[in-house]
Order: C-alpha cells, then structure tokens, then sequence
C-alpha cells in the first residue's frame, strides 16, 4: 500500500515543481527565452550590460553569450547556487573579481571565451570545486601566475588559446590534478612551457597550435606520463627536433603539421613504441629514408600529405607490420614500390594522388591491387607514359598494363674499365654515367667494400649524375672502386682503378739543387752552380757503409784488446820511445829548427 501511494505521489510532486518553475518564469527576464524542461535561461545576443534581473533561482543553464557586459562581481551570481552552466563568451567584460563565482557551488561548466580580460587574479576561480570544463581562449589575457587554477582540483579540461600570453609561470597549472585535455593556441610563446606542463601529471591530450616556436628542446614535455595524443600544427619557425624531445612520452598519436621541418625527425620518434597514429603532413620533408623506422611496430596511419616528397626508399617502413594507410598525397613522388612496405598486403588505404607518377614496372603491384586497395576520393593518374598519361588506375586493363607498365635494365655508357691516376693530395673524379627506364639508382663501393649513396661522405661525395668525387686524395684512397647502376629491372657495374702516388716517394726520385753563394772570385763575380745528386738509393749506401766503418773500428778495438791480453807478462811494463820533433813551418829559420830539433826520449808504463 506504501508504495502505490509513493508511486501515485512522484507525478504529482514532479507537476509540481513544474509548476513552481513555470511560475517563476512569468518573470523571465524581458527579450530572453527560458525552458522549464531542461531550467535554461538563453539570453543570446539581446545586448544586456549586466545580469539581468527575473532569472529563475532555479536556473540550471544560463545564457548570456554576445551581450554587453563589462565586469564580474561576487553579487552577480550569489542568488543562483544551482547553475550548472554558465556561458559569458563575446561580452566585453575586462575585469572578474576574485570570488566572483563563490556561490556556484554546482557549476561544471563555465566559458568567458572572447571578452576582453587581460589579468586574471588569484582567487578568480576559487570556490569551483567541481568545475570540469572552463574556456578563457580568446582574451587579452598576458600572464598565468602561480596557482591561479589551485581551487579547480577535478577541472577536466581547459583552453587557454588564442590570448596574448608571453610567459606561463612555473606552478601556473599546480592543482590541475584531473586535467585530462589542455589547449594552448594563437598566443605569443616561444618556448613549451616545460616546467609549467609538467604539473600535470593526469594530461592525455595536449593540443599547441598556431605558435611561434622554432625548436623542441630535449624532455620538452617530461613528467607527462599519461600524456597520449600531441598534437602540433601551425608553428611555422619549428624546424628542429631535438632526439630526445619527446623522451618520456608514451603516445600512441602524434600530429607536428604545417611546419618548417625539412628532415623526417627519426630520432625524435625512436623513443614511442606505441605510436599508431603520425601525421607529418604539410612540411618540407624531401626523403624518406630506408630502415630508420624500425621502432614504430604499432603504427597503423601514416600520413605525409602536403610535403615536398621526392622520394620514399626501399626499406622505408621497415618494421611496420601492422600499417594499415598511407596519405602521401600531393607531393612529388614518381613511384612508390613495394620493397617500401615491411607487410605490403596488409595495406587497405593508399592516398596517392596528385603525384606525378611513372607508371612502370615498379608500380606493377599497386596496379594489379588497384581493385583491393582504396584510393579515397579522388583517384592515382600516371603523368607518363604517354598512351596512358591522365587515366586514373581502375580504368586500366591488364593489355594497358602489360604493353605500358614496363622497365628497362641499366646500361653504363662508356662500360670499360677506367683507370685514374692522381699525385696525393689532389682531387680525383670517377665517372659513372647510366640509362634506363626507370632511370637507374648508382651507388660505388670502395676498394675496402663500402657504400656510398648519392650524399656527401667527408671528403668523399656521390654526385646526381653518377660521378664520385675524392677531395685531397690520400694514398689509403689507392684501389679498384665499382659503380652499381641499379633499377628495378637489374643492375650493370664499371670498375674503376684510383692510382695515388705518395708525396715521400715523388720527392725522393727528385733532383735536389743546392747552390753555394758563398765562393766568389777576387773580382767579385760568383762561381758556377754546384749540382748535387741525391736520391734515396744514394742516402741508403751511404748509411750502410757509415755503419760498416763504425763495425769494423769496434772490431779492430777488440781484437787490439785480445793481442795485449794474450802477451800481458811476457814483456816489460816500461816502454821507452824515442822521437824527433816534427819542424815548424811558420817562418822559423832553418839554423833555429836545426837546433831544436834534437832526439828526445819519453817512458810510457803498460797497465
């Protein structure tokens, strides 16, 4: 019985707080629109300059988006404490008075989007609790200051785009703890705001758009542990990844368009594991190298539309086994092959148009899966050959493809063995010049067996058309080097013999000219040059029988020894010696060295 006259009771009790409700919007405030279903009260654009008076207390959304306003203050709200969703966007209100919300115990969402509002103060969002959506975008809002978000603990997603920020202090965020999606856009920052960001521990998604950011530093986004979609676009100075930027993250989508980069950042993407989703559209990215994306085993979509690419290697998505689609639309690909592709049978989408495309044997594949793949919208065309120039691909009959998609192995002008003959020190160039359809790549391998791909490699550089040029050659450069003209139809080879001849041994086969100034005749005229010929075999014999002379002096030392040891005893210890003094020359009469010139004696002791 109790509970028919509960459930005889609830409609009633429920027409009459509808009742009530309706009552009270008998004074719904003038040129508004007030709902007792869903307890709104929309004042779109009815140009009031303050809170206008007869809204319900009942109020649960309150509209008061285009209007007038100019200022936020505690009494405006006081009386609603059951507001759930407060819309002030595109007043002109400058000014919000800490506290202002203090009596919105209920409110979950609150937007101050396009006002004029160039500070906000701390207190300003004290009292909202359970706030968990708030937009201040589109201010004139110049500095976050420390913990001006502290009060809004359960907050769960915030936009803070398109003001005049010039700096976010370090504890701007503290409080955040709920933060799930952050907006920071059109704003005047130069730097990620790394210290500030790192408060929110909670972030999953991070999206900075239009800034003037030239570079990412290393751990540009640290402690952002649950951080999983980033994304980057319109940060047109950003030409520069840093390999450990993005260092701590575990994303699983990551978009960096409409950006100055010029080289794919294979680096930066080594440390996420779990990327399934990149898009680097909209860059000056020319290459896609072969087997520098290994790490990224999970990713499903890869788009590069809008870039400048000229070309895609084989081995490019080496490791990909589980992509799925391909956007590399309007760029500046000839072909796309399937040696491209880790699991090429596991693609189902390929965007390719509006590339200008050779249609050969490299694209054979993609032509006999052109019925299994889907193109989007907008169909492939091949920009030659000429018979089926602009024909999108499922128009083509297997006759078409057989007569047209063909290839041509390469074929080296000039294929005989060169010979190059260089003094050391000077350049040395080898040429390498090929044809074939399509035109052939050519790379050299060296006499020590590496390779050299057309790219600079220190003193070493591989030319467009084939050539290998040797900078300040070195006698280790000495040796048979091969040229591999390759295409997809095969492969020719040249091989080419670099002979350096060593500085030492060219200087040591010269004359050497020595000249003596110092001789002259009384009548102050020089002598003839004096020419001395010194070559390497003239130092050897020299050297050698130098040494031979010192030998055979030691030799005759020793054996002097041996002939005293032998006879020592047998004779006397005293030897007595006598001599005569050799006469001098230097002007001395012949009657004074007559008379000096005696015998004399002296005794010499054997030890």
């Amino acid at each position: 019985m109790l509970h028919t006259a509960v459930s005889c009771w609830q409609p009633l009790l429920g027409l009459a707080l509808v009742a009530v409700f309706v009552g009270s919007t008998l004074a719904c405030p003038s040129r508004c629109e007030c709902s007792a279903q869903s307890r709104s009260v929309i004042c779109h654009r009815k140009r009031y300059n303050a809170i206008p008076d007869g809204v319900p207390i009942e109020t649960r959304i309150l509209d008061l988006s285009k209007n007038r306003v100019q200022a936020v203050n505690p009494d405006d709200f006081a009386a609603y404490p059951h507001i759930e969703e407060l819309d002030l966007s595109g007043n002109i209100i400058a000014y919000v008075e800490p506290g202002a919300f203090n009596s919105l115990y209920s409110l979950h969402s609150l937007s101050l989007k396009s006002n004029r509002i160039k500070l906000l103060s701390l207190g300003v969002f004290s009292g909202l609790s359970n706030l968990t959506n708030l937009d201040i975008s589109d201010n004139k809002v110049v500095i976050l200051v420390d913990y001006m978000f502290q009060d809004l603990r359960n907050l769960r997603s915030l936009e803070v785009g398109d003001n005049e920020l010039v700096y976010i202090s370090h504890r701007a965020f503290s409080g955040l703890l709920s933060l799930e999606s952050l907006t920071l856009e059109r704003c005047n920052l130069t730097v990620v705001p790394t210290d500030a960001l790192s408060h929110l521990h909670n972030l999953v998604r991070l999206h900075m758009r239009y800034l003037s950011i030239s570079s990412l530093h290393p751990y540009s986004f640290k402690k952002l542990f649950h951080l999983r979609h980033l994304e980057i676009d319109n940060w047109p100075s950003l030409d520069l990844f840093a390999a450990n930027s993005l260092h701590g993250l575990n994303l699983t989508t990551l978009s960096v368009t409409n950006t100055n980069l010029s080289f794919f950042p294979y680096q930066a993407l080594r440390h996420l594991p779990y990327l399934t989703h990149l898009n680097l559209s909209y860059s000056r990215i020319r290459t896609v190298e072969g087997g520098l994306l290994q790490d990224l085993v999970q990713l499903r979509e890869l788009r590069l539309a809008g870039s400048q690419l000229v070309s895609i290697e084989p081995y490019a998505f080496q490791g990909m086994r589980w992509l799925r689609s391909l956007n590399v639309s309007h760029n500046r690909l000839d072909t796309l092959e399937r040696g491209v592709f880790h699991a090429p049978e596991t693609l189902q989408v390929l965007l390719i148009n509006n590339n200008p495309l050779v249609c050969d044997c490299r694209l054979m594949w993609l032509q006999q899966r052109r019925h299994s793949i889907s193109f989007g919208d907008i169909q492939p065309e091949c920009s030659t050959p000429e018979g089926i120039h602009g024909r999108p691909f499922k128009e083509f009959k297997e006759t078409l493809l057989s007569y047209y998609v063909t290839c041509t192995k390469p074929k080296i002008r000039e294929n005989r063995t060169q010979m190059v003959s260089v003094e050391e020190g000077q350049s040395a160039r080898l040429h390498c010049n090929a044809e074939g359809a399509p035109l052939p790549t050519i790379f050299w391998v060296t006499p020590r067996r590496k390779h050299l791909t057309n790219r600079s490699h220190g003193r070493v550089t591989v030319h467009n058309n084939g050539s290998l040029d040797i900078k300040a050659a070195e006698v280790q450069d000495d040796g048979v080097y091969m040229c591999v003209a390759s295409n997809t139809a095969g492969n020719d080879t040249l091989m080419v013999s670099l002979a350096v001849k060593s500085l030492g041994s060219l200087y040591a086969n010269r004359t050497q000219h020595y000249t003596d100034t110092s001789n002259a005749t009384a009548n102050g005229t020089n002598l003839p040059n004096v020419t001395f010929g010194l070559d390497l075999k003239t130092i050897l014999v020299s050297t050698a029988m130098g040494c031979f002379t010192f030998l055979g002096v030691v030799l005759f030392c020793f054996l002097l020894l041996f002939v005293w040891s032998r006879g020592k005893g047998k004779h006397k210890n005293n030897i007595d010696i006598e001599y005569v003094p050799r006469s001098k020359s230097n002007g001395t009469s012949a009657e004074e060295a007559d008379q000096g010139a005696g015998p004399r004696r002296f005794n010499m002791k054997m030890i």
